[in-house]
């Protein structure tokens, strides 16, 4: 086994250091500007990884979170690392990871990468463990959430006088946002640590140390089959209430994005080609972010095509130079 240089710890050290660094700037800062602050928290940590392996990304995750222990607590510093650092890592591990194409059925000269269908089923258990950990950290329930909507309710009573809430409505009303709030959170940070794994695999590439090839992403990016029956699974939980459905309802939101995912990648890839491409994925996103069906189209889209696929890159002794995808 190869032992990791100084060098590479060092520059681990250094990345943990940039990532702690953006998630004190975002704490800060309760804006939607330390949002993309903690997602750019990732993007140390994942080009580091891709760039120069798992022992650099292992020095770049106890840096940070030491540093996020030693300047905060100790807490802090375990939601850090559960949120975007441990899956920050755990990514560029699994984009790292190759075998023999052979190994599959393939050509003796070729490698096969680990698929990126299954990095982000990765990414979405990863994140649906996350958010369930922290909610039992933090107490996440009905205390946290009913003064949010009673807040709601005595704002619309200062403005609108004459508003009388149902009281069967309001406890609706409770139940829902308690469901959505893990769901959401779960769903938009899939999406933004996929994109900071976007941003970081092309920086890579860009420099010449990326050891995985450059995929092309709207033939590629779908979700594993098996993801639909765990994405059933969180929708059946909902129905009995409680923890269970705060689990399913974060299973939703957790995998539910992560098919969204792959369906914007389907449309791309489906209207490649067409004049009025761009237009319309434009049209695409904006409706998916104002409006619920077309959300729940997109979503559909990314349910109906589950795959793999398989990057291949020659051998270092191949004479064969040419890079493919293998869908199975």
């Amino acid at each position: 086994m190869k032992r990791p240089n100084i060098r590479t710890l060092l520059i681990g050290a250094l990345a943990g250091l940039t990532a702690a660094l953006l998630v004190l700037g975002a704490s800060m800062q309760p804006s939607f500007f330390s949002a993309l602050l903690y997602t750019a928290s990732a993007l140390p940590i994942l080009i580091v990884g891709l760039g120069w392996g798992n022992a650099a990304a292992v020095s770049a995750v106890v840096t940070a979170a030491a540093l996020g222990a030693i300047l905060i607590s100790p807490s802090f510093a375990l939601i850090m690392t559960l949120v975007t650092l441990l899956p920050a890592g755990w990514l560029s591990h699994l984009a790292n990871l190759a075998r023999p194409a052979a190994e599959l059925g393939g050509p003796d000269h070729l490698l096969a990468w680990y698929p990126l269908s299954d990095i982000l089923l990765h990414l979405c258990g990863l994140v649906t463990l996350a958010v369930i950990v922290i909610g039992v950290i933090i107490g996440y329930g009905p205390e946290i959430t009913d003064p949010i909507v009673d807040l709601l309710i005595t704002s619309l009573k200062q403005q609108q006088p004459e508003f009388m809430p149902d009281p069967a409505a309001t406890a609706q009303t409770k139940s829902l946002i308690l469901l959505m709030l893990p769901a959401l959170q779960g769903g938009m940070w899939v999406s933004m640590l996929f994109a900071a794994y976007y941003f970081a695999v092309r920086i890579v590439s860009a420099s010449g140390r990326g050891l995985r090839p450059r995929e092309d992403i709207p033939s590629s990016l779908r979700m594993n089959r098996n993801s639909i029956f765990i994405f059933l699974a969180g929708l059946a939980a909902c129905f009995f209430g409680g923890i269970p459905a705060l689990v399913g309802a974060t299973v939703i939101g957790t995998f539910g994005a992560g098919f969204m995912l792959s369906g914007f990648a389907s449309l791309h890839f489906r209207t490649r080609g067409k004049d009025w491409r761009i237009p319309a994925l434009i049209l695409c996103y904006l409706a998916s972010m104002l409006m619920l069906l077309p959300a729940l189209l997109i979503l559909v889209l990314g349910l109906s095509d589950t795959r793999k696929a398989i990057a291949l890159t020659p051998t270092k002794d191949a004479d064969a130079p040419k890079q493919s995808d293998t869908k199975i």
